[in-house]
């Protein structure tokens, strides 16, 4: 019974600190909040890519000795634009770090409290700089993202592969990266009884419709 214990108490820390890393978490897509992207930044041989929030998420998961644990965040926001020609992004994405569920409520309140902050800090924002590689008008295509990822109040350089889909006045794509959270200074939630990897994966998958610049 003791060892039962022990084994919850641990699992909940490791949970806690990791789900601290995400709003991860995100990320990683390629867009922003409209609100946040004036039409004057866009021009017109650029494409707008807006992210339709209900239809997006953010998933993430970390492994242990005892087990794999995994969570979502939801989508708060985002348009992200490009030039297919030079590559330039910009735009934002930005993910509600209050959203974010492991599904053990207990571990995710101590989450929100005590790991990510989110009364100070409530959101997780990622802005696209640069893509590598060629994004069809139509169809599949695959590519490199780059970007900055701020999160509980830091910033860091990312990049993402992409797989992207465009149809019509609708697009989709997915995004899988890893987050290194113990380098980027969060707390390791491992102890003597149990280990938790370094590595956060996170995968991201967005929807959304593709609109013209004015």
């Amino acid at each position: 019974m003791v060892k039962d214990h022990i084994r919850s108490s641990g699992l909940t820390t490791a949970t806690a600190g990791l789900l601290a890393l995400f709003g991860v978490a995100l990320l990683l897509s390629a867009t922003v909040t409209s609100a946040g992207l004036q039409s004057s930044e866009v021009s017109s041989s650029e494409v707008l890519l807006a992210v339709n929030p209900a239809q997006s998420t953010v998933h993430w998961s970390v492994d242990s000795s005892l087990h794999l644990v995994h969570g979502t965040f939801a989508l708060k926001s985002g348009d992200f634009y490009f030039d297919p020609e030079t590559g330039r992004a910009g735009g934002q994405i930005v993910v509600s770090a209050a959203s974010g569920e492991s599904g053990n409520g207990s571990r995710d309140a101590r989450m929100h409290k005590e790991i990510l902050e989110t009364p100070k800090y409530p959101d997780v924002v990622f802005r696209p700089m640069q893509i590598d590689g060629h994004i069809a008008p139509a169809g599949a295509s695959d590519a490199k993202l780059h970007g900055v990822l701020s999160i509980h109040g830091a910033q860091h350089d990312l990049v993402a592969p992409v797989h992207a889909e465009l149809n019509g006045d609708h697009w989709k794509g997915t995004a899988q990266f890893e987050v290194p959270y113990v380098t980027w200074g969060i707390k390791d939630p491992s102890n003597f009884l149990l280990k938790v990897k370094r590595v956060v994966n996170v995968e991201l998958e967005l929807s959304g419709e593709i609109k013209t610049p004015k």
